[in-house]
Parts: C-alpha cells; sequence; structure tokens
C-alpha cells in the first residue's frame, strides 16, 4: 500500500481553530462497516451502545508541555518536553540543534543538549513550573497561541494520569452528563492509559505504508480488563474504544506488540504497533474518534476498521456537508 493512498484534500476553513462551547454538540458521522453514512450529534452516542457493551476510553492527562526561554546569545528557543526519563533529565522537540544553557522566566534554567535532551536544575519545583508557565502543546494547524482555556478545553473531562503531549481528541467531546448516560444503559465504562507521544503524531515519511516504524509509547491497564473483555465479546456484546490512542494500548498488549511488565493489579509497558489496512484486531468492534489529518497513522487505523475506500467516501460526505475537522472537530463513529 501506498502512503499517497491515504491523501485527500481538505478546506483549510474547515479546520476548527477552537472547540464548540458545548463539548457534546460536535457533530457525529457514522459510518457503518457496509458503507452506509449516519449523520448525528454527538449527544446520540448512546443510541449505538447497548447493555453490557464496554466502553474503553483513554484517562491519559495532557500537560503544558511548551516551555519557551532564552539562550545566552539572548535568542528565544521554544521547546516541547515529550517525557521525563529521569529525574530532572527530559526528551524534548525542538527546531534547533542547540547545546547549551536555557534560561527561563522565573530563575528556572536547564542545560539543552543538541535539541534533544534538557536537564533542568530546580528540579523539586518543576511540575508546578510547567503548569504555571507552560503552554498546551496544541498542534500547529490550529494556527493560534494557546491560552489559559485551553488548559481545560484540551483535555478530556476524565483525564487523571498526566503524561500526554497531545490530546486523545476523540474524548474531548464527551461529557460528565453524557457518560452518566450511557452508564445508566448499563454500558460497562472502564479505561486505560495511553501517553500521547511522538508515536501517535511523527508523520509518515516513506512512500510504502509499512516501511513506517512508529516511536514507542507508555501505556498501563488493569490487568482483569482482559477478562471482562472476552467475557464481554463470548455473550457477543461489542467493545467501542474511545480514540486511536485507546485502540492501540488495547490491540497493542493483545496482538503482543508491546514490552510489559505487571505490577499491582496493572499490565505497564510500551507499544509502537503500526496498525493499518490487513491488521486483524483482537478484540475492537468500533471505534469513535475524530476527523484525521491526510498520511497519518490515526487515519489509517481507521481504515483498517472501517475499509480505506468506505472511510475516504465518508471524508467526502464530511468536506461536503461542512464538518469541523481535526484535534477540536467533529467526531465519527465506526460501527
Amino acid at each position: 500500500m501506498k502512503t499517497a493512498d491515504y491523501d485527500y484534500l481538505l478546506p483549510q476553513d474547515l479546520i476548527a481553530r477552537r472547540p464548540l462551547e458545548k463539548r457534546d454538540s460536535s457533530r457525529l458521522l457514522v459510518l457503518h462497516k457496509d458503507g452506509h453514512i449516519e449523520h448525528r450529534k454527538f449527544c446520540e452516542l448512546p443510541l449505538f451502545l447497548n447493555p453490557g457493551d464496554i466502553l474503553l476510553i483513554n484517562n491519559s492527562k495532557v500537560f503544558p508541555a511548551r516551555l519557551t526561554g532564552r539562550k545566552n546569545t539572548g535568542g528565544k528557543l521554544e521547546i516541547l518536553l515529550v517525557r521525563e526519563t529521569s529525574p530532572g533529565l527530559w526528551d524534548i522537540l525542538s527546531r534547533e540543534s542547540y547545546t547549551g544553557d536555557l534560561k527561563f522566566p522565573g530563575n528556572l534554567s536547564a542545560y539543552i543538549s543538541d535539541g534533544k535532551t534538557a536537564c533542568f536544575e530546580n528540579r523539586a519545583d518543576l511540575k508546578c513550573y510547567i503548569w504555571e508557565e507552560g503552554k498546551m502543546p496544541l498542534p500547529p494547524y490550529i494556527k493560534r497561541e494557546p491560552d489559559e482555556t485551553d488548559k481545560q478545553r484540551y483535555q478530556t473531562v476524565y483525564a487523571e494520569i498526566e503524561g500526554s503531549i497531545a490530546a486523545p481528541t476523540a474524548g474531548l467531546h464527551f461529557t460528565n452528563e453524557l457518560l452518566a448516560a450511557i452508564a445508566s444503559k448499563s454500558v460497562l465504562l472502564r479505561s486505560v492509559t495511553l501517553h500521547v507521544g511522538t508515536g501517535t503524531f511523527k508523520p509518515v515519511r516513506t512512500t510504502e505504508v509499512d516501511s513506517h516504524k512508529m516511536d514507542a509509547e507508555f501505556f498501563e491497564m488493569d490487568s482483569g480488563l482482559i477478562k471482562e473483555i472476552q467475557e464481554a465479546r463470548e455473550s457477543r456484546k461489542k467493545i467501542f474504544t474511545v480514540g486511536t490512542t485507546t485502540t492501540r494500548a488495547l490491540e497493542g498488549y493483545l496482538s503482543g506488540r508491546c514490552n510489559t511488565f505487571s505490577a499491582n493489579g496493572a499490565v505497564r509497558g510500551t507499544t509502537d504497533i503500526f496498525i493499518y489496512e490487513g491488521y486483524r484486531f483482537r478484540a475492537v468492534d468500533s471505534l469513535i474518534t475524530n476527523f484525521h489529518l491526510p498520511r497519518s497513522t490515526p487515519l489509517m487505523l481507521t481504515a483498517a476498521l472501517a475499509g480505506r475506500k468506505n472511510l475516504l467516501k465518508a471524508y467526502e460526505s464530511a468536506i461536503a456537508m461542512g464538518y469541523r475537522f481535526f484535534s477540536y472537530g467533529d467526531a465519527m463513529l465506526v460501527l
């Protein structure tokens, strides 16, 4: 398969720059696997869930990972914190291969190595500093600076465990009221954690899809979840995953495409699973997701479940009807 097979043309005015006032007022395109399309509102999602089904969410929390400091020369440099590998030492992303000291407002400093790592002094107060001074890592296509409202809206209502540098955006549409309505139908709400890192949004630059390599991302799930999923499937109930990250955590574990260890009733580890057409899903029946960038790995995962032709036709329909795209945009349900 060619990466170019996952291309499509999107009018720039359909890229959502800000979220809607009410999360669950987003539109919901329902794509059946036979290609049939329905146009709904996200608040109608409970209509498609039945008692005994499992709705699986990603409870990872985005932190304000963008920090801007000054180099010894006086020039500004913005870094994106990716993950802390040891106390005070972070893997980072930067547009420059800078090596040297970087000073931040408020007497914080770090030594940057080749634009790839940052070693901070003042480690004890670093997390507080990040939340006070850092900016949310909005995707570049939003084309605006993040503000304080993004710290709440670029975050799911059920975000709990800090560690993501991008939101699991399918979950942005849920409200506490909608989750309560779903639970009232005796749908089992369960969570996993997958910290969204470079693996999720790393561009596919290869000509052939299967030549792309994903970066590993951390995940965690309760060890009893797999048994619950097996029992639900034996009872012919459906497994709904909210987002491609949730899907990758579950399928990465079930397919063995992971490095894991168990502790305190949980399974923890990393997965670099890359799901594209031809993959056999071990558990996931239906996917709630957003509209994704052309040639992206989340788009390819969605196509693996829905079928590429069906999916691209659905995107054509969404574009024709003025759906809002990407992180702050509308949603899709693949049934």
